[in-house]
């Protein structure tokens, strides 16, 4: 009998110390700074719809040629990226690699267009190019 008690406190245990995980992380991924300025949208609109204003900026680039659209992909990377290296993946506090593995989402972006932002300081205030680059 004293066994079984024993057994059943030390499996509380182990299922105490892994419930304890996940808490860590109830509060976000630890990300890197974004530089300072109000996002283009509100941040809970963000986390939620971001793909859908992607989308909706790729359809409008690809298939009418609207240029330099409000949700681009390139002014999201060059807001976001690390300011160490200018990159949005790389490890857990790139932005969206740390976001996307937080939610268990695969990051397909950057399957044709960069992660890294473009060189010039003022290029969160330029037109998106689109595109790979």
């Amino acid at each position: 009998m004293a066994g079984i008690l024993r057994a059943a406190a030390a499996a509380a245990l182990l299922l105490a110390g892994s419930a304890a995980a996940p808490l860590a992380l109830a509060s976000g991924p630890a990300l890197d700074a974004a530089r300072s300025g109000p996002c283009v949208e509100d941040p809970k609109l963000m986390r939620r719809a971001h793909p859908d204003f992607l989308k909706h900026g790729r359809d409008d680039t690809v298939r009418k040629g609207i240029r330099g659209i409000r949700h681009s992909l390139a002014a999201c990377v060059d807001c976001h990226a690390s300011k160490a290296d200018g990159r949005v993946l790389g490890t857990e506090r790139h932005f969206c690699q740390g976001c996307h593995t937080y939610a268990a989402v695969k990051v397909d972006c950057f399957d044709c267009h960069a992660s890294t932002a473009r060189p010039s300081t003022t290029a969160a205030a330029a037109p998106a190019t689109g595109g790979a680059r």
